[in-house]
């Protein structure tokens, strides 16, 4: 759990580092959208790379998905007093439904950037719109319904990844004091903090109308 975990911290911060790009201008954040996919040429193939990315990604997924499940079961099944148990089950549902809510954003936010590309903005569509990163994002988040969705789903991933990097931390033995279970606590806290200002500013400029 702890070991795919970071893994989706390391991109996650990467990815909302490229979606800043779009404070520059289309220009910017088209020319890094391309250049996602032609890192490693030669000696990959064109898109070679970020292919690699996502199967490593998948793999992720599932092992943290499988993580979770055996240890939701393992603590399901051991016995706790009454408060532990109550305690446990409340942040063991937060993760849970939390987990679920954001797997079905990305596979939302997968379909409308990546797989399909379409622009549920209907008075922006077409190949001219859709065929450009740029456009496709600044069309898609003019739309408040569905930067509404992308904003739930960061309130989710913040619960997520403030409890998760501390449970990190604790699995890699790096809380053993009073004094490192705070400073792993104030990770958690600051990492969620960080990732969730830093995804909201580029939706929310654009709804806004600060970046058209």
């Amino acid at each position: 759990m702890a070991g795919t975990g970071l893994v989706f911290v390391g991109y996650v911060l990467l990815h909302m580092y490229g979606n800043l790009k779009l404070l520059a201008g289309e220009e910017a954040f088209n020319t890094y959208a391309e250049h996602l996919r032609t890192i490693g040429e030669p000696m990959l193939p064109h898109g070679g790379l970020l292919w690699a990315i996502r199967v490593v990604l998948v793999l992720s997924l599932v092992g943290h998905a499988y993580a979770a499940y055996s240890l939701w079961s393992r603590a399901g099944s051991a016995r706790r007093t009454k408060y532990a148990a109550v305690k446990t089950a409340s942040r063991t549902a937060w993760m849970r439904w939390g987990g679920t809510f954001i797997l079905l954003f990305v596979v939302w936010h997968l379909l409308q950037f990546t797989i399909l590309k379409f622009s549920v903005n209907g008075d922006k569509q077409g190949a001219d719109v859709t065929q450009n990163p740029y456009e496709l994002v600044v069309a898609s988040f003019q739309v408040p319904w569905n930067t509404l969705i992308y904003v739930l789903a960061l309130v989710a991933l913040a619960f997520h990844l403030s409890h998760g990097t501390f449970s990190a931390q604790q699995t890699l033995g790096l809380t053993g004091d009073a004094g490192a279970y705070r400073r792993a606590k104030v990770v958690g806290h600051a990492l969620a903090a960080v990732v969730v200002v830093g995804f909201l500013i580029p939706p929310l400029s654009i709804l806004f109308g600060l970046i058209t």
